[in-house]
């Protein structure tokens, strides 16, 4: 008797109304974020095989009209139809219904994965430029107001309580530099991203295109992803452009808890523009600070997508649903970075900063004890353990008789002295009101990265610097981008509308001034 064999060959019939709606219709629904780069996939796949020799020209022709003329059809409005399968299925159909066999010629050399990962990296490297434009503009607003708040006055905080002397300018930058950094680990997951992986095959790439630089070219990509299965089944690359958009906004959304408790009727630091906030509908004091719950749900909604996308890699290789719910989950993630990092940039860029109310909490204050511990080690000639211990129960007693940090005294130190250690200090009428002043603690500190106005203006300065750079690189990529696909789209047509005797006169199906020029 013959042992059974495994099935093999594709499947006949319709796939059944599980998997479409399951599986089909969730990746017609992505077709929005792909389509635009389908077609342009499909014109650099086609001039590929015409200019190898592969299809014959008037096929070429026919097909590369066929691809002009749906470029003008909007996703909406292209019949994608789950019942199909998903996206490729549902354009080879239509394909098929316009020009017959002559459209089974785009399949040559190519798998459909391979058209798909092409146009998630067209799609994902215009999303990534325009995000770390976003980045650097926020970063760019936020060394701007550091600037203007240089010398505010407020008391820093930890845990919500009185740290040390600063100023508002010192505290925004803290934001601007990690703001930054996010931009810059965007910009190496662009890199990442503009690596063509056009040619590769399903793994072992191909015999029928022996030049992938080809491709990578008409597309405007930087490089071309080196080994084919690496370029068509790693994602790692997703990792990080979604983990970087989600530490943007984490960022964001610290700022924005700050925020939001300092725009509060208890603290009254800041307030909201009115297009920022959102009015009660049935309290008519409340004044929400709305914008800033976006922040904070943004923040939080990425952490997911970040753990989603990372549990369903966690397959084994070269599988589909490594990245089929990437399709639409990873862009998604990129859009919702990119609006609230703009939502945040806006926030920043008209908050009403309140520097009386600010300095007045720093005055009511004990966040000068710090230094005064510091004055008196060196002064007194005591170790900083001790001074500490000594300042720590002299606040104790100024908070509890009702007094302020800037109303402690040289006789207040020497009784807590006695009470800590067994003798004064030799305090008694000494003038401390330089030691005790918000002011002259803040401009003392020079050193590199301190919070003295000199220093936070420069901080602001390089940051400001750093933001048009990496704003400057972004939109520099966005412009090339857009100039490769100009310039694809043109010779399309020119080969579409070509004769064969121009064909012929290129011989490898360039024109030759294409030749000339490569």
């Amino acid at each position: 008797m013959t042992a059974r064999r495994p099935a093999a060959g594709p499947p006949a019939g319709p796939p059944a109304s599980e998997l479409i709606a399951a599986g089909f219709e969730l990746e017609n629904a992505d077709a929005p974020l792909l389509h635009h780069g389908m077609n342009l996939a499909d014109l650099a796949h086609l001039l590929d095989l015409s200019s190898a020799g592969v299809i014959p020209p008037d096929a070429a022709r026919r097909l590369l009209a066929l691809l002009l003329d749906t470029m003008d059809i909007p996703a909406s409005d292209f019949p994608y139809d789950p019942a199909s399968g998903e996206l490729y299925n549902s354009r080879e159909r239509y394909f098929v219904s316009r020009a017959g066999d002559v459209a089974g010629w785009l399949h040559a050399g190519r798998p459909r994965r391979e058209a798909l990962r092409v146009a998630f990296r067209l799609r994902l490297r215009r999303d990534l430029a325009y995000l770390i434009e976003a980045a650097a503009g926020l970063a760019a607003e936020l060394a701007r107001r550091a600037n203007e708040h240089a010398s505010t006055l407020m008391a820093d905080q930890t845990y919500l309580q009185h740290a040390q002397p600063s100023t508002f300018g010192h505290y925004l930058l803290s934001f601007a530099f990690p703001v930054l950094r996010a931009g810059g680990r965007l910009s190496e997951a662009l890199a990442w991203t503009d690596a063509s992986p056009g040619g590769a095959g399903c793994v072992n790439g191909t015999r029928l295109r022996t030049d992938r630089g080809h491709v990578a070219a008409l597309l405007g990509f930087r490089s071309v992803a080196e080994h084919t299965r690496d370029a068509m089944w790693q994602i790692d690359g997703l990792f990080d452009m979604v983990s970087a958009a989600a530490g943007l906004v984490v960022t964001q959304s610290k700022l924005a808890e700050d925020l939001e408790i300092w725009a509060s009727q208890e603290f009254d630091y800041v307030t909201l523009a009115d297009g920022y906030s959102r009015a009660s509908v049935l309290m008519p004091q409340k004044r929400n600070p709305y914008a800033l719950s976006i922040i904070r749900g943004a923040a939080g909604t990425l952490i997911g997508r970040l753990t989603g996308l990372l549990a369903v890699a966690k397959t084994p290789s070269a599988r589909s649903d490594n990245l089929i719910f990437a399709y639409g989950e990873v862009p998604r993630a990129l859009d919702l970075a990119l609006r609230a990092t703009r939502l945040t940039t806006g926030v920043v860029r008209t908050l009403e900063v309140n520097s009386g109310r600010m300095r007045a909490a720093l005055e009511a204050g004990f966040s000068q004890a710090t230094d005064l511990a510091e004055h008196i080690m060196q002064a007194c000639g005591i170790d900083y353990r001790t001074a500490y211990r000594v300042v720590g129960h002299a606040v104790r007693q100024a908070s509890a008789a009702g007094l302020r940090g800037a109303d402690i005294d040289g006789a207040l130190l020497d009784a807590s002295a006695a009470e800590i250690t067994g003798r004064p200090l030799g305090l008694a009428g000494r003038d401390l009101s330089m030691v005790l002043d918000p002011w002259q603690i803040v401009v003392s500190r020079t050193t590199l990265g301190g919070a003295a106005p000199g220093e936070v203006t420069r901080m602001a300065g390089d940051a400001a610097a750093q933001a048009s750079e990496l704003a400057g690189e972004a939109r520099r990529w966005r412009d090339s981008y857009q100039a490769a696909e100009d310039a694809l789209v043109a010779t399309a047509r020119r080969t579409a509308a070509a004769t064969p005797g121009d064909l012929a006169a290129g011989g490898d199906g360039r024109f030759p001034a294409e030749r000339r020029t490569r």
